[in-house]
Formats: C-alpha cells, sequence, structure tokens
C-alpha cells in the first residue's frame, strides 16, 4: 500500500467522497483581506465553576485550525478561550497557539490541553508527565489555564490513583491551574464520579440537541455545578456543519443558541477554521437567544440522520463481534464531518482497526441505532483509511 500513487489513492476514495481526504478552503476575499474586520461587539461571559475563570460563552477549539490569521480574528473579536490537545496535528496545534500567544499578555486569554492517559503503561507517570512538558515546551508556555485527562472511557479511570496522583501533581507543579476531564460516553455516570473523586473542576462534554439522553445528562450536570464543578461543551453542531459530500446539513448559530439555553454551560468550543464559520458562530454569540425559528428548525432535524454518534453502547453489544462501533463512529465523523482523516486514521489505528473488521459477517447485526446509522456502511466507508499512507491525509 506504501506505493500506492495518489491517482489510484483517489479512485479508492471515489466512492466515498474525496472531500474526506482533500482540505476545503473556505472564506471570502473580504474575511482573508481582514481577518480582524468583525467589530469587537461585547460576548455575554460565565463562571467556569469554582475555578474563578471568566470566559465568553464562546470559545475556541482549536483542533483543526490551521491558518493563524482565523486564530488572531477570533482573538480579535473578544474570544479569550482557546482549547488543543497534545495530539492535535502531531503537536502542530499547541505551536501554532505558541507562535501567535508569544507577544501577547499573559492575562488576557486561556489555553486548555488534553492528553489522553494510557493507564496500561508500565512508565505511565513519566511519560505522562514528559507528554505535558512538550505541551507546554511548544504552547511556550509556564502553564495551562485548564488541563483535561483526555476522552475518558469509563468511571474507573477518573478514580485511578496514578491517574489522580499525576493531575494534583501538575497542579501543585504549577503547570496546570486547573484539572478537569474530557468525556464522550457514559456522561452522567463520569460526571457523578468525578463528583466524588474531588479532584476535578471542569468538564469538557458532548453536548447537543440530538442527545437521547438529555434529562438524564442535564441532571449530572446540575450536580456537577452544585458541587463547584465547571462545563464547557464540545461536539454542540452534531458532527460538522456539513455532511459526508461536503454540503451544508446545519446552522451552526441555531446549534450554539440551544446550547446556551443551559446556564450551566459556561461555553463552546465550536471547531471553525474559517472566517465564515467564525462570523456564524459570532452572530450566534452577539445574538444569544434562541429564538423560535431556531427552536423550530432544530426540532425538524430531530429525527433527521447527521454525522454525531450518542455513544449509547447498544450497537456494541448488538454487533456479532463486539466491535468498538462508537469509536469507530467518531473516525467517521472525524474524516467526513471534520474533514480531519489523519485523526480518523489515528482514531482507528489505536483502536488496532485493520482492514475491513466486518469481514465474515454476511449481515450486519447491528439493527437499532439511536443515530439512525447504517453502521456497516458506515464502517465500510472508513475502514479503508488505515491503509492509506499519511502523508496523503490531512
Amino acid at each position: 500500500m506504501e506505493n500506492i500513487n495518489r491517482r489510484k489513492f483517489f479512485s479508492i476514495f471515489a466512492l466515498a467522497g474525496v472531500s474526506a481526504v482533500v482540505p476545503q478552503i473556505t472564506g471570502s476575499r473580504i474575511a482573508l483581506a481582514n481577518p480582524a474586520g468583525n467589530a469587537k461587539k461585547k460576548i455575554a461571559t460565565r463562571m467556569l465553576g469554582k475555578t474563578g475563570m471568566e470566559v465568553p460563552i464562546l470559545s475556541m477549539g482549536v483542533m483543526r485550525a490551521d491558518n493563524p490569521a482565523v486564530v488572531r480574528a477570533a482573538y480579535n473579536s473578544g474570544l479569550t478561550h482557546f482549547d488543543t490537545a497534545n495530539g492535535y496535528q502531531n503537536g502542530k496545534n499547541e505551536e501554532l497557539l505558541g507562535a501567535f500567544f508569544q507577544d501577547k499578555d499573559r492575562n488576557t486569554f486561556t489555553i486548555a490541553t488534553k492528553i489522553k492517559p494510557n493507564l496500561k503503561s508500565d512508565n505511565f507517570e513519566q511519560e505522562y508527565e514528559e507528554q505535558l512538558n512538550t505541551s507546554l515546551r511548544r504552547l511556550k508556555m509556564d502553564y495551562v489555564d485548564v488541563f483535561y485527562a483526555h476522552a475518558i472511557g469509563n468511571t474507573e479511570d477518573l478514580n485511578n490513583p496514578r491517574l489522580v496522583k499525576m493531575l494534583k501533581k501538575f497542579k501543585a507543579d504549577g503547570k496546570a491551574r486547573h484539572i478537569g476531564f474530557s468525556t464522550h460516553a457514559n456522561k452522567p455516570a463520569q460526571i457523578d464520579e468525578a463528583i466524588a473523586a474531588g479532584i476535578y473542576e471542569v468538564c469538557l462534554v458532548s453536548y447537543n440537541f440530538k442527545l437521547d439522553i438529555l434529562p438524564e445528562l442535564d441532571a449530572a450536570i446540575q450536580r456537577g455545578v452544585d458541587a463547584g464543578m465547571g462545563f464547557v461543551a464540545m461536539k454542540t453542531m452534531v458532527g460538522g456543519v456539513a455532511d459526508a459530500k461536503g454540503a451544508s446539513k446545519i446552522n451552526g448559530a441555531a446549534c450554539l443558541r440551544w446550547v446556551w439555553q443551559n446556564k450551566n454551560i459556561t461555553t463552546a468550543i465550536p471547531g471553525f477554521t474559517s472566517f465564515d464559520l467564525l462570523d456564524n458562530c459570532l452572530e450566534a454569540a452577539h445574538s444569544p437567544k434562541l429564538e423560535e425559528t431556531d427552536a423550530k428548525y432544530l426540532a425538524s432535524l430531530k429525527e433527521q440522520e447527521l454525522l454525531y454518534c450518542q455513544n449509547c453502547g447498544s450497537c456494541v453489544e448488538q454487533c456479532s463481534k463486539h466491535l468498538p462501533v462508537p469509536d469507530i463512529m467518531r473516525a467517521y465523523m472525524y474524516s467526513y464531518g471534520y474533514k480531519y482523516p489523519s485523526l480518523a486514521k489515528g482514531t482507528l489505528t489505536e483502536l488496532a482497526i485493520a482492514g475491513n473488521p466486518c469481514s465474515g459477517c454476511e449481515k450486519c447485526t447491528v439493527t437499532r441505532c439511536s443515530s439512525k446509522f447504517s453502521v456497516a456502511d458506515k464502517i465500510a466507508a472508513i475502514a479503508p483509511i488505515v491503509d492509506v499512507p499519511s502523508r496523503f491525509l490531512v
């Protein structure tokens, strides 16, 4: 597969859509010429739990951004909180922020970064601290404002003594002002476990209008707020503002307004990569009230298939091979929704997915999906990316 040429590569993905691997160039000529052209209007702020951090309701998820001009436009428009991670763009994402903020007053912005703990490693403690030190070097900073234990998948990890020890050390050493965790699954249970652990100050949680467990999740978030925890929303646009073919799929401004209805959500971190998408998010931040037209629009999408997996886990029980279907669906979303195929490949590689994991199955046994996915079709569309050389991916 390493000897594949570009023509052959694109033919392989013709059925899946070339938008999965080719970066899209967006942004108006006006925005490109004047990236700071947005008037700096007032954006409402909220307190992040008991951290003492007051941040705008709109923040920037920097994960896919590779243009410092977009970061500059966000900063100049009044956004002050920026979210990245050690693994995003193999470290280049943190480097981008480090270069941009190196001459800025440290009191005018806050930074969050994330590292997934490998608690199975015998050298976990040393590796985890080295990773944080690497992040700080890239960011050209002595500390981050929020450090997240990233992508926690089960409640046991939150209270793992080795992880708790290192998180406490990071804070005691002054490398992280506040400690948090990010989660895509088992969210109510994880929030309750984090409250019991007593060290987590912030939770980065997937939160959007499509979730079937909203009553349970909202109740858990309220318990977290009562305990002093702050909440940051991700996945607010249910997998991206475009569908797998790149066509406009969803109004991000309406999605954000819906999120901000919940006063317990301090801020949202949409991952805009262009000036047009930034403008759409700013439109919402400047007029955050959910209007009747927004509510009707979102209600019309409630039963439609989008790109966000609910992470309910019922598919794993139905699958005859018990594949990690929610994680595979997340990889699909990264590639087709976020247009970030290299992250999709990394996700599948981490899961040790090789070839077609559905091979040998005459008929898919996953027949019920709360997100209304055709699971077998989506797995068939994303699994081949593991064999694509990384140099072809963005």
